[in-house]
């Protein structure tokens, strides 16, 4: 009988863990990121510019960005990407991302106001911004994995689909 009971709980628990894996996948999605690494794994809930009018934008003459969001820059292709923080209002994070969605670069706690050139290397296809000073907190480092449904799937280091996975 308890042989019985242990069997079920098993079973119940495999289809749970089944059921969640299939949930991370529906939540792949345009307005998120995921990041995993050694360090454990972050989501941001992410507002997307990927026109040359929004990229240039970006979080310029905000006040406050929530903790856990960030603004995602997309490229249309890899490039060599190099930011600055004129007009920008809050101290940010730039982690630089190559086309499968590994972190290639980390900028920490960029100076609000300050026009020196923030070179994130070349390779680059998209750069998420953060809060300055969480990606240490998080302990994010570079060779960490991005997921988002932008990158080539069938080259990302984190694909969104199930079976690419496992």
């Amino acid at each position: 009988m308890r042989f019985e009971r242990l069997a079920a709980t098993c079973m119940m628990a495999s289809v749970a863990l089944v059921m969640l894996g299939q949930a991370a996948v529906a939540q792949c999605a345009p307005d998120r990121v995921d990041l995993r690494g050694d360090w454990g794994q972050a989501r941001f809930s992410v507002e997307v510019v990927d026109t040359p009018e929004s990229r240039a934008q970006g979080l310029m003459f905000r006040e406050s960005l929530p903790r856990s969001a960030g603004m995602l820059f997309i490229y249309e292709a890899p490039t060599v990407a190099s930011f600055w923080m004129r007009n920008t209002l809050i101290p940010l994070d730039m982690l630089f991302v190559d086309p499968e969605g590994r972190v290639s670069h980390i900028h920490h706690d960029a100076r609000p106001g300050d026009e020196t050139p923030i070179p994130g290397g070349d390779n680059v296809l998209m750069v998420l911004e953060i809060n300055g000073g969480l990606a240490r907190v998080l302990g994010i480092e570079t060779g960490s994995a991005l997921r988002h449904p932008r990158l080539d799937q069938t080259d990302a280091l984190w694909p969104c689909e199930l079976a690419a996975q496992e």
